[in-house]
């Protein structure tokens, strides 16, 4: 079986009876995988409105907390970008968002270094409709958006070409797994931040990824099965 995978745009739903201990040190280990260059980090973080501030500061402080720098020096948790575009990119998109009223809650610019570093961000109060959802950041870059209900949590997050991993933490299993259910993407971690086991298929059901690779799935034609990780 061979398989395309091509990126990701993954959202991370935050319920409103979400345990916030647990949910926050998901989210640093859904987000900061490979410093936020990965196909499978959360890129867009969808929290109930009841919520979104606590979630905002709690998430900032752990992400300003990080030490950024050359991945050979001790103690270090982040690295550099890519290249020097990446940076570029990463940064467009900060200022991009932060002109249209979203406010950082910590990091948002390069450290004062020489490299391709960018500090770990949090952006709070960000519209649904802002471009840095729209593509995938591929960096250290959380934007926070705020939800009153869960169906529009689930239209938000279902508003992207990609449909590769989805996130939601929630303290109900059952309206869990219904809002892992509505999501369109090939793998949803459910209280779980990472998703990728390998008695499982790793694979997408929108654009831009095509075909399945491990487990049952990826060693039968192409379906769009949903993998549904659970931590329980």
């Amino acid at each position: 079986m061979h398989a395309m995978e091509l990126g990701g745009n993954a959202p991370f739903l935050v319920l409103a009876d979400a345990d916030l201990g647990q949910t926050v040190a998901g989210a640093m280990v859904a987000k900061m995988r490979n410093g936020g260059e990965a196909c499978t980090a959360a890129n867009r973080f969808y929290v109930h409105a009841s919520i979104a501030g606590e979630f905002g500061r709690r998430l900032a402080s752990a992400m300003g907390a990080l030490t950024v720098g050359p991945g050979l020096d001790a103690g270090v948790e982040v690295g550099p970008l890519v290249n020097e575009p990446a940076r570029k990119k990463v940064g467009e998109l900060v200022a991009g968002i932060v002109d249209a009223s979203a406010r950082i809650l910590t990091g948002g610019t390069p450290p004062d270094r020489a490299g391709y570093f960018y500090l770990p961000t949090v952006l709070a109060e960000v519209p649904p409709d802002a471009p840095i959802l729209a593509q995938e950041i591929f960096g250290p870059v959380a934007p926070v958006v705020s939800f009153d209900h869960v169906n529009d949590a689930i239209r938000m997050a279902n508003d992207t070409e990609g449909g590769l991993v989805a996130h939601v933490y929630t303290g109900d299993l059952a309206p869990g797994l219904r809002v892992s259910e509505a999501l369109e993407a090939g793998m949803v971690g459910l209280n779980r931040p990472v998703v990728s086991d390998p008695a499982a298929p790793f694979g997408c059901v929108k654009q831009p990824d095509l075909g399945r690779e491990g487990g049952h799935d990826g060693l039968l034609e192409f379906t769009e099965s949903k993998y549904i990780a659970v931590d329980w």
